[in-house]
């Protein structure tokens, strides 16, 4: 079992920034994605990094505006998240998966979300 707590959500201004934190228990190194979900909207995937930090992958209206990055020496994956738009606003969820993908269900874990709301 691996636990995924998500941290600093909060609300900010349109073009403004947010680094989330998704800090994993345990000793085992899984990629780790983030998700987002808006109200009345399905779950969509954010971006995905590889166990050993060296691959990446980004929903192409993120690229250049989100960063995903990743510190094993204290189990913890971030999301860097620049030039925010109010269409950005929705709850932030981390996962963590023994293999690799982009879709929910390639994903075994998930955190509790943390609320990013960006105002115009």
């Amino acid at each position: 079992q691996v636990a995924l707590v998500e941290s600093g959500g909060g609300l900010v201004q349109a073009g403004g920034s947010l680094r989330l934190s998704c800090a994993a228990s345990g000793r085992r190194t899984y990629a780790m994605a983030w998700f987002r979900q808006a109200p009345g909207k399905e779950r969509e995937f954010v971006a995905v990094i590889s166990s050993g930090g060296s691959t990446t992958s980004y929903t192409e209206s993120m690229k250049g505006r989100f960063t995903i990055s990743r510190d094993n020496a204290k189990n913890t994956v971030y999301l860097q998240m620049n030039s925010l738009k109010p269409e950005d606003t929705a709850v932030y969820y981390c996962a963590a998966s023994a293999g690799w993908g982009r879709n929910r269900r390639d994903y075994d874990y998930w955190g509790q979300g943390t609320q990013v709301t960006v105002s115009s």
